[in-house]
């Protein structure tokens, strides 16, 4: 679990429900950084709510600062679930890119040891 989990609402008071969705959704994401960096990895969670005319929208924002890069995504949606749950999808994508490329080289090492082996 990614332990410093900021979080807070815009315009809005945030339920208990939300904060446990997402500390189950964003807390979960730690297997997708590296080990390395786990320990000083910090996210902000920024949870808006814009009401117009026609309906009420809501805005996940949510930032990851890793020692290597920051990594932020942003996203629109009807309810504040939804839009957490299409935020944590793009960030798990982004994730999977940094840890590819920012982990060490052992790891490239035994994946081709592997692939060799079996060839």
């Amino acid at each position: 679990m990614i332990k410093s989990i900021q979080l807070s609402g815009v315009h809005s008071k945030l339920t208990k429900e939300v904060r446990a969705y997402v500390q189950k959704k964003i807390g979960g994401l730690d297997k997708f950084i590296p080990k390395d960096a786990r320990g000083s990895t910090q996210v902000d969670v920024k949870i808006k709510e814009a009401k117009s005319k026609d309906k009420q929208m809501f805005e996940c924002e949510i930032i990851v600062k890793l020692p290597k890069a920051n990594l932020a995504v942003h996203e629109k949606s009807t309810t504040a679930l939804s839009a957490i749950d299409i935020a944590e999808d793009n960030l798990k994508n982004q994730l999977k890119k940094y840890k590819e490329k920012h982990s060490g080289p052992r790891l490239h090492r035994r994946i081709l040891r592997r692939i060799n082996r079996r060839g």
